[in-house]
């Protein structure tokens, strides 16, 4: 699941806590609503940590003499 579904699952967990008011029976949906808010935090904090390792990535040094020549006609 990219950045996206986990934005996605937490803007649906936050409408289900706070712009909902319904009752289902054997199920609280505020609590859903948290647990849903809850994982798209938490899917959001490990893509941008895998992100972020990718992105710092290799360093390459290189100790050779890249020498340029011009040559004039």
């Amino acid at each position: 699941m990219g950045i996206g579904g986990c934005i996605g699952l937490f803007a649906l967990g936050a409408i289900m806590v706070f712009a909902t008011d319904w009752h289902l029976k054997g199920i609280d949906v505020h609590t859903v609503g948290w647990i849903l808010m809850a994982a798209g935090l938490l899917g959001v904090i490990t893509y941008v940590n895998v992100f972020r390792r990718r992105r710092v990535g290799r360093r390459v040094d290189v100790d050779e003499v890249v020498e340029e020549r011009r040559y004039y006609e």
